[in-house]
């Protein structure tokens, strides 16, 4: 069974050279390199093909040795590489901030909240729990706070691109988010995404109650989501691709047929082959083998 590492560059051009000597490196790690590399685009993305899937020691190897440039590597499966399911995580991941988090900002207790944030996605606390204490604490702030923290939200980098060519070549494309609907529904119109899911937060005379809406969206709910969607599609789980940040993403990443963290928490780059470090959400379209002449525009 074929497998494809794909070399993805930041800020240092991709080279023959970075080419080459990653070759050699993969040799000498075990790693049996079975063809030329080709290039995705000149000095900026390449594969190489394997003759199987690099282990979680040998990724974390090869991202240590292209740490120095900043440049991202990923295997995957060389056959059925382009997804017809995207499900993603939306939280410093489709946009570049915790929303909750911003939010806290308008009631003057950002930091206060962020830590539990902070801790939550860690995986050092319950999910629930830390929903419940941090929305608890914004009980009272004025709904237009919303519309404010919206407004300030900004767009991951590709995360655009990465939406519209999925959706041009055919897959369903799902925003799944402990986050809010107030913010899932804006970002999922703005950015093209087929459906979006997130939690409720609940409101009574214009002000936040300090409540959320039963039931809670959690990484229990994520992975569902991914195994409704896949069966609504009828499609193998092979078929998907799941990308998020958090602890609370890592059962759905796992069971995705690629599964990506995205700047991840330690405890999902410690756990998965395919983490995007240093690129941005376009990465998510090379790993699929899609050239830069194939990006929708």
């Amino acid at each position: 069974m074929d497998f494809t590492l794909t070399i993805v560059a930041s800020d240092t051009p991709l080279s023959a050279g970075h080419l080459l000597d990653i070759s050699k490196f993969c040799s000498n790690s075990g790693l049996m390199v079975t063809g030329e590399a080709s290039w995705l685009e000149p000095h900026k993305a390449a594969d190489i093909p394997v003759a199987e899937c690099a282990n979680i020691e040998q990724i974390k190897a090869l991202r240590t040795f292209l740490a120095a440039d900043k440049i991202d590597i990923f295997c995957t499966r060389t056959a059925d590489r382009r997804k017809k399911l995207l499900i993603a995580d939306m939280d410093s991941t489709i946009v570049t901030t915790e929303t909750l988090d911003e939010l806290a900002a308008e009631a003057g207790i950002k930091d206060q909240i962020a830590t539990i944030t902070e801790r939550a996605m860690r995986g050092e606390l319950d999910f629930h729990a830390a929903l419940k204490e941090r929305v608890g604490l914004l009980k009272g702030l004025p709904a237009a706070a919303l519309k404010r923290t919206l407004d300030q939200t900004e767009i991951s980098t590709g995360a655009e691109k990465l939406v519209k060519t999925m959706r041009d070549n055919g897959a369903f494309c799902a925003l799944v988010s402990g986050g809010f609907t107030y913010f899932t529904q804006a970002i999922a119109d703005q950015l093209g995404f087929t459906v979006h899911h997130g939690n409720t937060l609940e409101i009574a005379d214009d002000k936040l109650t300090g409540t959320v809406a039963q039931p809670i969206l959690d990484k229990d709910s994520k992975l569902a989501f991914l195994k409704k969607y896949t069966q609504d599609l009828e499609i193998n789980l092979g078929d998907s691709i799941a990308i998020g940040d958090g602890a609370n993403d890592l059962p759905m990443l796992q069971a995705a047929g690629l599964g990506i963290g995205y700047h991840p928490k330690p405890l999902l780059e410690d756990a998965l082959v395919n983490c995007i470090r240093f690129t941005d959400l376009t990465s998510v379209l090379y790993m699929q083998g899609y050239q830069s002449e194939d990006f929708s525009r």
